[in-house]
């Protein structure tokens, strides 16, 4: 186990600085959302993508595919529920930037900096799922954990750039 903790950054072998994963961990994250988390393969393989208008697809496209049966109601919704977690993986990510590259600029440790590099991404990869999968309120609160989770590695890594500048 200490290998593989030395191995991902979140610890240092004896005697030695843990490497710093932060640019690996920016990019995943930017590429997570702004490309793995966007629906849009799917409303081209279900015929309801409109690159002239894109951002209403859903609404008079999707709408459209329903009453035609050509999706089902559950189909859409899914596909909205993707859509909202691909904008606000989108909408969080300059949070994650800032306390990164704070981070850095305050000399936080770099396994710390991994910690919150590792911990923000599978927070927001638990969020996107949770939203596309998630259809009824009481399990909905499961995708508002891993959002604040996200939101929280944040903030510490914020406080923590705080202690040392």
């Amino acid at each position: 186990m200490s290998a593989l903790l030395t191995t991902i950054g979140l610890r240092a072998a004896p005697g030695q600085t843990a490497a710093n994963h932060a640019a690996g961990f920016l990019i995943a994250n930017w590429v997570w959302a702004f490309c793995l988390t966007s629906n849009r393969g799917a409303k081209v393989r279900l015929g309801i993508d409109n690159n002239v208008c894109p951002r209403e697809d859903l609404t008079t496209l999707g709408e459209a595919a329903v009453q035609a049966g050509k999706i089902s109601r559950n189909t859409l919704n899914k596909l909205k529920r993707r859509e909202a977690a691909h904008e606000n993986a989108q909408e969080g990510y300059p949070l994650f930037v800032a306390a990164i590259l704070i981070s850095l600029f305050a000399g936080v440790p770099n396994e710390t900096i991994n910690t919150i590099g590792l911990w923000y991404s599978i927070s927001r990869i638990a969020y996107s799922v949770l939203y596309a999968k998630i259809t009824s309120k009481p399990t909905s609160f499961l995708r508002s954990v891993a959002w604040w989770s996200g939101n929280i590695s944040c903030i510490y890594g914020l406080v923590q750039a705080s202690k040392k500048l």
